[in-house]
């Protein structure tokens, strides 16, 4: 019995990898040179977590969140945050039904599968507030009424880095909600001329329904439970709770990685093993998590943010001051 089960978990790790696979060459009929990008926010999805891209204006953070959610044939809705957007507007309201006379609840953008929110640093705090609940539980409370999403639930946020005139850092409590922040940095010169020569073969157009669907809701489902059984040996757990506790003790960081941090770090790297074709982490799997689901969660001290030391920097030392388990 236990060998049927490790070849039906190898089998179903396999087909996991080659629908990545799929999905990966639709993309690139658009997104051309960030295929490591496009593997982060595959993996949050079937994680079950929320990302956060950040970069620059114009390097295709909306478009390749729009492009990835053409590939699932599932709901899909965008919101544009903006200064005045108010928690009612992303979650909804009570309306007045005059045939029942009674209020009803009209619900907001925020009831979809995929949910792009496009600038999500330019809201204020108190509709970033709003999201807490959603992002964490898949429901809000309105009028003392729970409302639950519609399973599989992912955010997919963009951002301007902080630097950009108009914008508010997001608290803490909402950063720690998002699986990954995933940067996104211009593309290099060979994949800028593919860009435009595919632009130009396409008629100066970026066309989403050239991008096929792949899965459906339920198959996302079905691989979201899959993944839940890959395999860690007792001594890669301690080494995730190596990495996070040194994130507590580091003398570079003003503030350390959550319980729910470690808790995603397994489950990230879970994933990453299973979109390549294994039921079993290995050391790789986790160096390779730590960054995206890190970087967003600790914060430097400002001696070392003023020396120009950045996250990444400090997840680097850490990773390689701990030793590899064998």
């Amino acid at each position: 019995m236990e060998s049927t089960e490790i070849f039906e978990n190898k089998a179903s790790t396999t087909d996991m990898q080659a629908v990545v696979e799929k999905m990966t060459a639709e993309l690139n009929k658009i997104i051309i040179g960030q295929n490591d990008v496009i593997n982060l926010i595959i993996t949050a999805m079937f994680t079950g977590g929320h990302v956060l891209l950040e970069g620059v204006p114009g390097v295709a953070k909306t478009l390749m969140a729009k492009l990835i959610a053409h590939t699932i044939n599932t709901g899909f809705s965008r919101i544009q945050f903006t200064p005045d957007l108010m928690p009612s507007d992303v979650l909804g309201t009570l309306v007045f039904n005059a045939k029942t006379t009674d209020f009803e609840f009209k619900k907001g953008p925020i009831f979809s599968n995929i949910i792009l929110i496009d600038e999500i640093n330019r809201a204020p705090a108190k509709t970033q507030s709003a999201l807490f609940e959603v992002m964490e539980e898949h429901q809000i409370t309105m009028d003392g009424k729970t409302y639950e999403m519609a399973p599989p639930f992912l955010i997919i946020a963009t951002q301007n880095p902080i630097e950009h005139e108009g914008t508010y850092r997001l608290p803490e409590a909402q950063l720690d909600r998002f699986l990954f922040k995933v940067k996104i940095d211009y593309p290099d010169k060979e994949h800028e001329v593919a860009m435009l020569t595919g632009f130009h073969s396409r008629n100066n157009r970026n066309d989403v329904q050239v991008i096929q669907p792949i899965l459906t809701a339920k198959q996302v489902m079905e691989y979201q439970q899959r993944i839940r059984t890959v395999h860690i040996e007792p001594n890669l757990i301690i080494y995730i709770s190596d990495i996070i506790s040194n994130t507590r003790n580091n003398k570079s960081l003003y503030l350390g990685a959550s319980p729910r941090a470690a808790i995603a770090l397994l489950s990230a790297s879970k994933t990453f093993a299973a979109i390549n074709g294994r039921d079993f982490i290995t050391p790789d799997d986790i160096k390779q998590m730590a960054y995206p689901v890190l970087r967003h969660r600790i914060m430097l001290t400002p001696e070392r943010e003023m020396e120009g030391i950045t996250t990444d920097d400090v997840i680097k030392q850490i990773i390689e001051g701990i030793e590899i388990p064998r």
